[in-house]
């Protein structure tokens, strides 16, 4: 794609073979015909969407799509956690066989991380595997889901448990559709830019700290923000692609988000995922500090900063009653970032030094958590 006179961006996700690139910029939905027909000649597509997703931006990507000769089905799920389940997933297949997709054809995600979740993993699956684009309409999806292959569904046991890992081919994020976001899911997905800051890059959460009400109010560094959330994280997609390494990084407060998420029912409104990050990754500073491992100076700058752009940093922020440190510390144990039986947390030696911290003893996070819930029976 032409640059536009400097509006738009690429970040090239090196995968050898399999590598693909991030568009980045106002006004990418208008192209993303071309770019796809470019990439995929003669491929059909099914579009996969939400409803609310499909009202704003439907149109657009099918008009197209369609001004690039590739015909298109539209498949539309209700919008929320809820959808990423067995029940819908069967839905979305059978409605990908219906419209008679061949394996070369495209599934194109058009919506959030729910969406690219149940999207890509529905294209991993089809056909033994089909052909996938992300079309992100989040912010959180633009910088950290949409991104790296990883798609799958929640179980009644915990979040992202049944997947697959299924790259696409390109990734389009427009910049522009994050206007018609609601500010409470904007806030949610710029907790995942404050992660790459705080992950490994103390020089862009500084940046991020003093910059933070332009990256809400759009223009360059709204892009420029998005733009070093997908390096940061294809650097280490491309380092790590299956997390068997330090891909596990991109997980900092993820571990306690999900508990916290499963707690709740995945009932968004009481906490999307963005807030259980942010809480995650407060409360993960924390923990760090507690162990001795950061200052509680950067634990209380981290949580300063995620308060300043009205974010929730800790467990009492959640609205309504929560099952006790034991019941939390079981969902914890249920995490996919979990070996063997030993809990597996990112923990910090200060802003932007996070690592992965192996065997970490349950006795310690149930007497953090005790305290973090005001149970009393910490140290």
């Amino acid at each position: 794609m032409s640059d536009g006179g400097n509006n738009h961006e690429t970040v090239r996700v090196e995968l050898g073979a399999r590598g693909y690139d991030i568009l980045i910029g106002e006004g990418v939905i208008a192209a993303a015909g071309a770019e796809i027909a470019a990439r995929l000649p003669g491929a059909r597509a099914a579009i996969v969407t939400d409803e609310n997703v499909a009202a704003r931006h439907g149109a657009a990507l099918a008009e197209s799509l369609g001004a690039a000769g590739i015909a298109a089905a539209t498949i539309a799920v209700s919008p929320g956690e809820k959808s990423k389940s067995f029940a819908v997933l069967e839905e979305v297949v059978d409605a990908v066989l219906a419209a008679r997709l061949e394996r070369g054809d495209v599934v194109v995600a058009l919506g959030g991380g729910v969406v690219g979740d149940l999207a890509g993993f529905v294209a991993g699956i089809v056909r033994r595997g089909m052909r996938f684009v992300q079309v992100p309409t989040s912010l959180l999806a633009q910088v950290d889901s949409s991104v790296g292959g990883k798609t799958g569904i929640n179980s009644p046991r915990g979040k992202n448990l049944v997947g697959v890992f299924q790259q696409p081919a390109l990734v389009l994020a427009d910049t522009g559709v994050l206007d018609t976001l609601p500010q409470r899911e904007f806030r949610a997905g710029y907790a995942e830019v404050a992660k790459y800051g705080l992950i490994d890059r103390p020089g862009f959460f500084a940046w991020l700290e003093e910059n933070w009400r332009d990256v809400f109010s759009g223009g360059s560094a709204r892009r420029h923000a998005i733009a070093e959330s997908c390096r940061a994280k294809a650097e280490m997609v491309a380092r790590d692609e299956f997390e068997t390494g330090d891909r596990a990084l991109l997980n900092l407060g993820h571990t306690f988000g999900h508990a916290l998420e499963a707690a709740t029912g995945y009932d968004s409104a009481r906490l999307v995922h963005g807030e259980g990050v942010a809480i995650g990754m407060a409360l993960a500073h924390r923990f760090s500090s507690r162990l001795g491992l950061c200052s509680p100076d950067d634990a209380r700058r981290v949580e300063a900063h995620l308060s300043a752009v009205g974010l929730p940093v800790s467990i009492a922020d959640i609205p309504g009653a929560l099952p006790g440190a034991e019941r939390m510390l079981d969902y914890i144990a249920q995490d996919k970032k979990v070996a063997r039986g030993a809990l597996t947390f990112i923990l910090t030696r200060g802003i932007g030094q996070s690592f992965v911290a192996k065997d970490v003893a349950a006795s310690e996070v149930l007497s953090f958590l005790r305290t973090a819930m005001g149970e009393g029976g910490g140290r």
